[in-house]
Formats: C-alpha cells, structure tokens, sequence
C-alpha cells in the first residue's frame, strides 16, 4: 500500500490537508437527474431479483438462494445510497434525502436517523484515541492492550478476529444491535428512527411470511442481507484499518490530516467499484462527504496526487485482518505478534 507521505501534508511541504476542502467543494453539488437515476438502476434490479428469487421457489431452492446472493450486491449498494443521503449528498433537498435514506433503512435494517447520527460521530473524530467508541471498530493503542488483565486481553483479541468481525459481527449489527438505538437512548428521535424502522420490517416480513412461508425469509431476505452485511463490513475495516493509517492523541488530532491520512483508497475491479458506489475512495469521501458518489472519480481523475494516495488493492488489504493494535512509536497498526516481538 502507497505510504501516507503520497498525500499532501505537513511531511510534505505540499498544502495542508485541509486545503483541500476549498478545492472539492466545487465537485458537491449533485445532480437530481443523475441521483434518480443511481437509484432507479439500483433499486429496479433489486425488486426484480427479489420477484425472481421468489418466482424460484416453487421449483428450486438453489436457485432461489442464487439469486438472494446476487441481489446483495445491490443491497449493499442501496445501503451506500443511503450512506449519501445520510450526508446530505444525494440530493439537494435535505428533506427528500432523508426520507429517501429512511426508505432505504428498512431494506438495510439500519434506522437512518440514529445511523446518521453515529455515523456522523465517525466522522468528526474518526483518528481521534480520546474519542473512540461510537460508530467504529474498537482499536487499543500497543500500551492500552498489554495494561488489561488477561481475561480482558482475550475479550479483546475474540472481538477482532475475523470470524468475529466479518463471521457473526455483520449478522448481530444489522439484525440484533440495529433494533435498538444503543449509545443514543437518551434521545427521543432516536427512540422513533428504531421503532419506526422495526416496526415497518417486521410488518413486512409478516406479510412476507403470510404469502410465502418461511422459505422466501430463509432463503431470501437473510442470505442477501446477511452477505451485503458481510462485504459491508469489509469495506468499512479496510477503509480505516491499515498499517499506515492515522491515530492521534487528541491534543494532536487535527480533523482534516486524520480523514486523508487515515483512510483507504481502496482499489477494486470497476464491477465491484460500481456496486461499492466508489466507496473505496474513501480519503475523498472523508475529507468533503458532501461529495455525491458519483462525482467521486471526478476528484481522482482532475487531481493526480489524491488517485495515487492511500492506494490499497484488494490483494494487499487481505494482510489488514490481522493487524489489531495501534503503535504510537512506530506509527503504525501492528498485529498481536509484531506488538510482542516488539515490546514483549
């Protein structure tokens, strides 16, 4: 992977990250044609692979489970349409954006105003170790990790395995945790985005089930939810979990030299880049989130120095599943056994 020094920054004697938000606030303006049309090609084709996977059923279950694994790719990009929204990126009209995102939120299982609301979290202090525990993947600093007793080590290394994260994580977040409104309790809007959200999903499924069965639930909705879920959450680690990304103290964290340092310019097939919504360039996206998706790769193909940064190709970002705590001496995210050849 590119080393961070790509990217303009104070190591650099190039302009500051946070030059960069005047330069991409000329590429935030979306267009409402273009915007109507990402959703309709992506929200056609997953109705109809629903109708088909059903039509399947009364004779092969195979394929009917075929078609519920193809139909979350465009899940997941229904979900990343709906992480737009939640910006304010998709359409101009704040109004119309979130009560897309809160239509999309039902398919997802994510109630949008209390996943807006983490997400944002995420954003403001993303990088940030005096602020981590609300819309992230928990990272221990080196120091932090060998100062817990034995049993909380364990804790710690079962929660970043990879069957944890990418096997039963994605299913307990979209299909347990999602249902309530955890670390938001205290707010009563939040209390209606998760209630309002489980009750229009478990109506839905009722009515599912009322006409179909189980069959059309177990082979249906949870295969494509819980596999959009799984590469959901692969791409969320692989945008911030890498050897060089960026944590700082918060006396030292600067916002701006966190969102370019500190995530990925994730590579992949322009297939994948598609249904991904170009979410893989997500230095960009965090430098200036109002940025629609779709305007992504005019940022990259205008400005040389951001296409060639953080660059990560999905070979490479294979190694990350093992790298679990942060070292703020080398600077970089170590795995279990480097931290012990290096400290002990």
């Amino acid at each position: 992977m590119s080393k961070n020094t790509d990217l303009p920054g104070p190591s650099t004697g190039v302009a500051p990250a946070r030059d960069w938000v005047k330069i991409l606030a000329q590429y935030r303006d979306p267009s409402p044609l273009r915007s109507g049309f990402e959703l309709t090609v992506t929200m056609a084709p997953f109705l109809l692979l629903w109708a088909a996977a059903w039509w399947s059923l009364s004779f092969s279950y195979l394929l009917a489970f075929a078609l519920s694994c193809v139909n979350a790719l465009f899940l997941l990009r229904l979900f990343t349409i709906q992480h737009d929204c939640g910006h304010g990126a998709f359409f101009e009209s704040r109004s119309l954006s979130d009560w897309v995102g809160r239509i999309l939120g039902v398919l997802t299982l994510t109630p949008y105003d209390v996943w807006r609301r983490t997400h944002s979290v995420h954003h403001s202090s993303h990088g940030n170790l005096g602020r981590r525990g609300m819309g992230d993947i928990h990272t221990m600093t080196v120091e932090e990790y060998n100062a817990q007793s034995g049993f909380q080590k364990l804790m710690y290394r079962v929660y970043r395995h990879p069957l944890s994260l990418f096997g039963f994580g994605p299913g307990y977040l979209f299909l347990l945790q999602n249902r309530l409104p955890f670390g938001l309790t205290q707010h009563a809007r939040y209390w209606v985005s998760a209630m309002g959200t489980n009750v229009v999903l478990i109506t839905a499924l009722a009515v599912i089930w009322y006409f179909g069965g189980w069959a059309p639930i177990f082979l249906i909705f949870l295969p494509s939810t819980l596999l959009a879920a799984t590469i959901g959450m692969w791409l969320f680690y692989v945008q911030h979990q890498f050897e060089d990304t960026h944590w700082d103290q918060e006396t030292d964290w600067q916002l701006h030299e966190s969102a370019l340092h500190g995530s990925s310019h994730y590579i992949m097939p322009p297939v994948l880049q598609w249904f991904s919504a170009n979410i893989g360039i997500h230095h960009v996206h965090h430098l200036y989130s109002r940025i629609p998706f779709y305007r992504l790769p005019e940022v990259l193909r205008d400005h040389s120095e951001l296409a060639e940064g953080n660059r990560m190709t999905i070979r490479e970002s294979l190694a990350n599943a093992r790298l679990h705590l942060w070292d703020e001496k080398t600077r970089q995210l170590l795995s279990f056994a480097q931290a012990r050849a290096l400290y002990g």
